[in-house]
């Protein structure tokens, strides 16, 4: 096709392969809409694949296959966990390739669009979800990339503002009912929250946020993946309000952003834009102050649009 080369990858025959400068990124055409590589041409995988699901294709139960995934939100037992084990239809136009979930009975349709961008070596991806029912439905786009495990997730604390400036509160931070703060993987610094991912964890961890600067990323053996996302203010978001959310298990950990909750008609569609970068050769600094200060940087050159 004209934008982007079909390879075998994961143990499906089929999948398309799509470069910005030195980055590949890889969707399967079998199943999904589902990114299951993301990495330099040629370097290690920055997302989670799962070997028990690999290759395989069709049936009625939901398999976590790893990778990119686009749900609806708030999580549901029936609107969210909609299996994707048939193949995706595929349109191209204007530099964008549009993978979309195959017909079904459940009436929320899928589609993640994919820009590379060679000359900023970035990908540009829009989420939509669209109500192919006949009754109204209340959702958020929620897009949710689950990284390879033996990292760390960072996002920042919304800007500091002195009690002298700003009596109101800066926005939510948002614990799950197994969220243990206490827990060595947490690091809940002055300006950057950190979440490591360990293979040796017994239980999971999950937090979300507002997270008013738009970006959060994930750092692995020097390679820091840079996600920008939208936040926007007063949007009723899902969650009690968070933009932004990670959870992380033994096998892996998620990075996700979502888009503000809106009723649908019959027939509407809702979408969510994120950007992805990726950083070589990067070793962070332990200082919060200086991390913050990074990031930062990293933003004002990264930006969503």
């Amino acid at each position: 096709m004209g934008y982007m080369d079909i390879v075998p990858f994961g143990g499906w025959d089929r999948c398309g392969r799509l470069v910005a400068g030195p980055i590949e990124l890889f969707v399967t055409l079998d199943v999904g809409p589902r990114i299951m590589r993301f990495g330099t041409i040629g370097g290690p995988n920055l997302l989670a694949n799962y070997s028990r699901h690999a290759g395989l294709t069709g049936g009625e139960s939901y398999r976590s296959y790893g990778g990119h995934r686009l749900w609806a939100g708030p999580e549901d037992a029936e609107l969210t966990y909609v299996a994707d084990n048939e193949p995706v239809s595929i349109s191209e136009g204007d530099g964008w390739v549009n993978f979309t979930t195959a017909e079904g009975s459940h009436p929320v349709k899928k589609s993640i669009s994919i820009f590379p961008d060679a000359d900023y070596e970035r990908f540009f991806l829009i989420h939509t979800l669209t109500n192919g029912g006949d009754e109204p439905l209340t959702l958020a786009p929620w897009a949710i990339t689950v990284v390879a495990p033996g990292g760390e997730c960072l996002f920042p604390r919304p800007p500091f503002k002195p009690h002298t400036e700003e009596l109101l509160p800066a926005g939510p931070l948002v614990t799950w009912h197994y969220t243990d703060m206490a827990d060595p993987r947490w690091t809940w610094g002055s300006r950057v929250v950190r979440l490591r991912q360990d293979q040796t964890a017994e239980t999971p961890q999950k937090a979300g946020a507002y997270v008013p600067q738009g970006y959060a990323a994930y750092h692995l053996e020097g390679n820091l993946f840079f996600k920008r996302f939208s936040a926007i203010p007063g949007a009723p978001y899902p969650d009690f309000g968070c933009n932004f959310e990670t959870f992380t298990r033994h096998d892996m950990l998620e990075v996700e952003s979502l888009g503000a909750l809106v009723t649908l008609q019959p027939g509407e569609s809702a979408s969510h834009r994120e950007a992805w970068y990726l950083e070589t050769g990067v070793e962070l600094p332990e200082d919060d102050e200086a991390l913050y200060e990074y990031l930062e940087r990293l933003a004002s050159s990264h930006p969503l649009e």
